[in-house]
């Protein structure tokens, strides 16, 4: 029998909730493109639950000991004595999710010898080393498409947001205050803007998709090109590289994977070719931007704003100083654990699990590392280094 070490974030400050704002979540029938839902053979929780939290467990606890396998769920996720490095030593699996992270590095895995499956309950599998778990076997997971649109949807309310300077305005309400040109001061129109993402995928289509209504002119660059009739439909603009591409924009949106391309991409001179006051979305990964050259945007004016929901690492110390830079509006890791999100991720991780269990294939696109190689959507969207 195996065990299984689920490493999820806290229960709310006030304990896990006896009810919810609303009762249910919409129906779905299916992703955009036609990718199927997750189709695990039976699901133990009532979807629009808090789930991702420890007390949740993804629902996962009645499955697995029915079948005799072990869970053990933790929040516990860093130093070396942390629960997670106590209990790995002998886990066969190992599940976490992208906005609480345990790091598997590659000294992990090789304390690990037992490890054969490591889950992402979401999607970016960045905190696992890909190359170390290619090299000792280890199969890597994650529920491919799951919070894609959740992601896409932040990643437009934040564009908003800070454009609309929202932020500062709402603080002043909150503060007693009306002073209506400290608000405006810094306020504009997205009607007419050029806005650009680095990365077209499932979600850097699916924001571009969402802004087209808002009369923009939209931009984007991937390593690989969309359909000529989706550029068509959208009328966007291609450009081979980001460093063609920002100079254009008055909003980048970054919707990439962490990898050795896109680490540390969006430094000081990346920053420096955009348009002055122009603003930065980043719902991806915090290493893809360079912490202290946004610091030192904002504070320069060279960018007018910073928005997103990726630190590193995670959680953030509280001393991380885009707690504290100006014109941000940064949020814990919340774009893609939305309730909503969450059955869709913890549906996943079932079916993935059914098939480990099962000696079933797992889905393709749910496969980022498997047989010693990137694989799936892992072989779409990585390198290696």
């Amino acid at each position: 029998m195996a065990k299984v070490l689920c490493v999820l974030y806290d229960d709310p400050a006030d304990g896990y909730p006896k009810t919810y704002p609303r009762d249910g979540l919409p129906q779905l029938d299916g992703y955009p493109g036609g990718q199927t839902l997750p189709t695990p053979q039976a699901v133990d929780f009532t979807p629009g639950q808090l789930l991702g939290s420890v007390s949740g467990e993804l629902g996962l606890r009645k499955f697995l000991e029915a079948q005799g396998h072990t869970l053990v769920v933790t929040s516990d996720k860093d130093g070396d004595d942390s629960e997670f490095d106590r209990e790995l030593a002998d886990a066969e699996i190992v599940i976490s999710q992208p906005f609480w992270p345990a790091y598997l590095t590659a000294e992990r895995i090789a304390r690990a010898p037992k490890l054969k499956l490591a889950v992402t309950a979401g999607i970016g599998s960045d905190h696992v080393d890909l190359d170390a778990a290619i090299a000792h076997g280890v199969t890597v997971a994650e529920v491919t498409y799951c919070n894609s649109i959740s992601v896409a949807e932040h990643v437009v309310m934040m564009i908003l947001s800070q454009v609309r300077n929202y932020l500062p305005s709402h603080q002043v309400v909150l503060d007693g205050g009306w002073n209506i040109a400290d608000c405006v001061a810094r306020s504009y129109d997205v009607e007419g803007m050029h806005i650009g993402t680095v990365a077209a995928g499932r979600i850097g289509t699916a924001v571009l998709r969402r802004l087209a209504p808002f009369d923009v002119h939209l931009h984007y660059t991937d390593r690989h090109r969309l359909p000529a009739e989706v550029e068509r439909e959208l009328n966007l603009t291609f450009h081979p590289d980001a460093a063609d591409m920002v100079p254009h924009c008055d909003v980048v949106t970054i919707n990439a994977p962490l990898h050795p391309e896109t680490e540390g991409l969006f430094g000081d001179e990346l920053i420096a070719s955009m348009k002055r006051g122009a603003y930065l979305i980043n719902t991806a990964r915090a290493k893809i931007a360079d912490r202290d050259a946004v610091v030192r945007a904002l504070e320069s004016g060279q960018l007018a704003g910073y928005a997103g929901d990726v630190w590193y690492p995670q959680p953030a110390p509280a001393d991380h100083p885009w707690r504290t830079m100006p014109y941000q509006g940064m949020t814990p890791h919340i774009s893609g654990s939305s309730l909503s999100a969450q059955a869709r991720y913890a549906a996943g991780t079932r079916e993935i699990l059914e098939d480990y269990f099962g000696g079933s294939p797992i889905r393709d696109e749910y496969l980022i590392v498997d047989g010693g190689k990137l694989a799936g959507t892992g072989a779409h969207s990585y390198s290696t280094r």
